[in-house]
């Protein structure tokens, strides 16, 4: 077996990407997109048709309306080439708001819903901020599931946890690039920051029996994901898929429920959660700047809706 095959006998594998003929070709359990994903998609001449569709079905529609229709287009679309679920997130301008995010969150579901998909197919993402979590909270009670996004640290992976959070994505490769551009290093295997992190979530989640999915993602080469199965779930790019599925070396499994390591368990409310995340430097700035970039993106995909109307 290849590298993809046998890492799917430790984890579920999810596809991270918009473009449907990659999962298509990858066969993954599950799919997630983000507004960076799906602004790269529709500049794609196969997919540019979701996004004028989306316009001219909507001609007197808010910007922000069409953006939902078109997320939920993509979506509805890769749920026919994956068993389980997608994720789609939330506009990153939300990322304060706790009313807003669970607005828009019932939103999104009402459209699935209205397009004929079930909500247990459907992972909702928002930012991992502590107005975000509270939103997650709230969206889970009412049988919204949220996959937690823009997760850089322990805090935040707690905090995701006693809201009851569906699934956390701790971004693997961003903690990496800040700890390569801080310290000079390339961290390899084991040594990688961003292996250590997800590694430390996991236990912590297994040693006090937290049932929230622990997903990594935004990997930057195939060591960092080898170093990590065994985790409930990859979430992997089409390129590195294919590196996977290209190479025949054997895959060892690296993470199981058995190790549970030393940690001591920390209540989490919100004093403690804004100290611990201002303390990591690494994380408020990942975090910060992951915001920006995804209302960055965003914003472009307004200016293409503007340009096509």
């Amino acid at each position: 077996m290849n590298q993809l095959e046998q890492l799917k006998q430790y984890t579920t594998v999810v596809a991270d990407t918009g473009d449907f003929q990659s999962i298509k070709a990858y066969a993954p359990q599950d799919a997630t997109t983000n507004p960076s994903l799906i602004l790269k998609a529709v500049q794609k001449d196969e997919y540019k048709p979701l996004l004028e569709k989306a316009v001219r079905d909507n001609p007197n529609a808010p910007t922000g309306e069409i953006i939902d229709k078109l997320l939920i287009a993509f979506g509805t679309e890769i749920l026919k080439y994956v068993p389980g679920r997608v994720s789609t997130e939330i506009d990153a301008a939300l990322s304060f708001d706790v009313a807003g995010n669970v607005a828009k969150g019932r939103e999104l579901i009402a459209l699935y819903e209205k397009a004929g998909i079930p909500r247990e197919r459907v992972l909702i993402k928002i930012a991992s901020t502590w107005e975000g979590i509270r939103a997650s909270e709230q969206l889970e009670k009412e049988g919204i599931r949220t996959n937690m996004t823009l997760l850089f640290s322990l805090c935040q992976a707690i905090a995701c946890a006693e809201a009851g959070s569906q699934l956390i994505s701790p971004f693997v490769g961003r903690i990496y690039d800040w700890f390569k551009k801080s310290t000079g290093i390339d961290y390899l295997g084991a040594e990688d920051p961003g292996v250590q992190s997800v590694k430390r979530i996991y236990n912590y989640y297994r040693k006090f029996g937290y049932k929230t999915e622990v997903m990594g993602a935004s990997f930057r080469n195939t060591s960092q994901i080898l170093e990590l199965a065994g985790c409930d779930l990859l979430t992997i790019s089409p390129d590195l898929l294919q590196k996977l599925a290209d190479t025949q070396a054997p895959v060892e499994r690296k993470l199981s429920p058995a190790d549970t390591g030393t940690a001591v368990k920390i209540s989490m409310d919100e004093k403690t959660f804004r100290f611990m995340l201002n303390e990591d430097a690494m994380a408020t700035d990942k975090l910060a700047e992951g915001i920006r970039a995804f209302v960055a993106d965003s914003n472009k995909l307004k200016q293409m809706i503007s340009a096509i109307r």
